[in-house]
């Protein structure tokens, strides 16, 4: 059970650390709070007009998933540990300790982890994400997708129900935090990548 308690907490610390915040901020352009959707990720950081920012924004809240994953397992040896400390680092992201719980929608840390703990249904879940963002050119709908084909991935590409059952929770959270996205979805104004 110990175990399981360090994972959780390794990876929530990991996952807390706002990379587009502190990017935003080195970089001389405030609080990305006040920015566009108010939000975190990487795609409010793109409406900043800097794509590199965004795209290292990407990459690191990504990374903080896949790196809170292979710490566990590097220290456990055990596979049990590494859907703790994943999900540690997903609800870091959601609700970070270092901005008052108030966090971004954990898109990115869940391709990651992802990645990390089993690279082919990582690489499945990326790749439904790219190909639904170079069709609809909407952010929102491209995590919506993929999150929601991973635990089917897992399941019946994979057979791996440990797997497709974390994913599925995830999943869940996912779409709980794109309520308003979804709304807009439905309506037809939700906006296209490169949008202000």
């Amino acid at each position: 059970m110990t175990q399981y308690l360090l994972s959780l907490l390794g990876g929530y610390l990991l996952g807390s650390l706002p990379f587009g915040l502190i990017l935003t901020r080195l970089a001389g352009m405030g609080d990305l709070r006040a920015i566009g959707s108010g939000n975190i990720g990487a795609t409010n950081v793109l409406r900043t007009g800097n794509k590199f920012l965004a795209l290292a924004t990407l990459l690191l809240d990504g990374g903080k998933g896949a790196l809170a994953v292979l710490i566990a397992y590097l220290v456990f040896k055990q596979d049990m540990p590494l859907y703790f400390a994943g999900a540690g680092a997903f609800l870091g992201h959601l609700y970070p300790i270092f901005l008052k719980f108030k966090g971004g929608k954990g898109v990115a840390t869940f391709l990651g982890t992802l990645l990390a703990i089993n690279p082919q249904l990582g690489l499945a879940s990326c790749l439904t994400w790219f190909v639904t963002t170079l069709i609809f050119r909407i952010s929102s709908l491209s995590a919506l997708v993929a999150a929601i084909l991973s635990p089917i991935y897992g399941y019946f590409l994979f057979k791996n129900s440990e797997l497709a059952i974390f994913a599925g929770i995830l999943c869940i959270m996912i779409f709980i935090r794109h309520k308003d996205n979804i709304k807009r979805l439905l309506s037809g104004s939700e906006p296209k990548i490169g949008q202000k």
